[in-house]
């Protein structure tokens, strides 16, 4: 009598890991991959798909997340075999608040937690569930807590005249005895003072001005991507470039070196107002009714 052959299930692997994190041994996406192959190996599973998401300081959307969902509401619709198998490491990679919990919970899916050596499914008892819910709120709490702790240790960076986050155009994050600040950015450092000394002599509009500083070299040091108009107004705008700069709405004033004088600021922040004043008064307006009624004594 032959032996009957059990079909080889399909599941696909989740990953997720902040740019913190990742420093750590053991968090990183490898390692979570490495854990979650073995795992499926181990059990016979061929893994069908996988979904990353690596978060910044910048970047905090969850693409990959997104994207996992929709492939498991595609498949749960289309395909006749059991449920969705998910691989993830633990609890806290899976969700980071409750809406995602929920999300996830709507579907028909089974989800192996690897590191917790945990099934979940619609067929888990109930007390299983409390259990997972349980854990869920404790990552929820930890999520919350470690964003309280980088809010605060940011605003006690501010304090100390340290700019807390990525330096702006014309700066470079440095770091030094363990602490990142900025500091003048060799190549476009000296094109922010040109722009500032330009047009604080009044001589030209803004576009004029933005032309000329493109001519010089002015871009995105990442991408090249060339300064808009709006970016070189809110330059302008920017206490930071005169040694101050605002963090959650308050304003420190900073240990990092100014690129301009605060009465080179202040001049170009007249002119700016000049400007815009002359321009209030040489608007020219459409009225409702012109060409259509005339003075009854001039004509």
């Amino acid at each position: 009598m032959g032996k009957t052959v059990q079909q080889q299930r399909k599941g696909i692997l989740y990953a997720r890991v902040s740019s913190k994190e990742q420093e750590k041994e053991g968090f990183s996406i490898p390692a979570q991959l490495k854990l979650l192959n073995s795992y499926a190996r181990d059990n016979s599973m061929q893994v069908e798909k996988e979904f990353i998401d690596v978060e910044t300081a910048k970047r905090s959307g969850r693409t990959g997340f997104s994207e996992m969902m929709t492939f498991l509401k595609k498949s749960s619709r289309s395909s006749p075999e059991p449920c969705p198998i998910v691989l993830v490491e633990k609890t806290d990679r899976l969700y980071r608040n409750l809406k995602d919990w929920v999300t996830v919970d709507e579907l028909d899916v089974e989800i192996h937690f690897v590191k917790e050596n945990v099934i979940l499914s619609q067929k888990s008892r109930s007390f299983e569930k409390f259990m997972h819910g349980i854990k869920v709120l404790m990552a929820k709490n930890y999520i919350d807590n470690l964003s309280e702790e980088t809010k605060k240790g940011m605003t006690e960076k501010a304090e100390q005249g340290i700019h807390p986050s990525f330096a702006p155009l014309g700066y470079i994050n440095v770091e030094s005895n363990g602490k990142r600040s900025i500091a003048p950015d060799p190549a476009l450092a000296p094109l922010i003072m040109k722009l500032f000394e330009w047009y604080a002599t009044g001589n030209y509009s803004l576009l004029e001005i933005v032309k000329k500083v493109q001519e010089e070299g002015l871009s995105y040091r990442k991408t090249q991507a060339r300064i808009p108009k709006s970016v070189v107004h809110k330059i302008f705008k920017n206490p930071i470039y005169y040694g101050d700069f605002v963090w959650a709405g308050k304003e420190y004033h900073g240990t990092h070196e100014p690129l301009i004088s605060r009465e080179l600021y202040d001049r170009v922040q007249e002119v700016m107002v000049d400007k815009g004043n002359r321009r209030t008064r040489h608007q020219k307006h459409d009225w409702a009714l012109q060409g259509l009624l005339s003075c009854g004594h001039c004509g």
